[in-house]
């Protein structure tokens, strides 16, 4: 299996106690700490930052006038609910 590509190495200072939990987790896994660190970002990434991304995607979306209205939206829906619609 080919190694994934890796970034330049960055300095982080995190609270001790997430890094206790973080050694103890590699520790347990016979992995290592950046390994674990990884997979916890790219879960965060995955769901909340996910979360977040999308947002800003909406916003843009808004800013460039790629919008539908409200009421329309609700009264297509009220069609699809009542069997009106095609």
């Amino acid at each position: 299996m080919a190694k994934p590509e890796l970034s330049d190495p960055i300095t982080l200072r995190i609270p001790v106690d997430v890094l206790a939990q973080i050694e103890s987790i590699a520790e347990v896994t016979d992995r290592s700490r950046s390994w674990v660190m990884v997979r916890a970002l790219r879960i965060y990434l995955a769901n909340e930052g996910g979360s977040i991304l999308a947002v800003k995607q909406g916003r843009e979306q808004i800013a460039q006038g790629d919008v539908h209205d409200f009421d329309d939206v609700l009264s297509e829906i009220t069609d699809i609910v009542s069997g009106k619609a095609a």
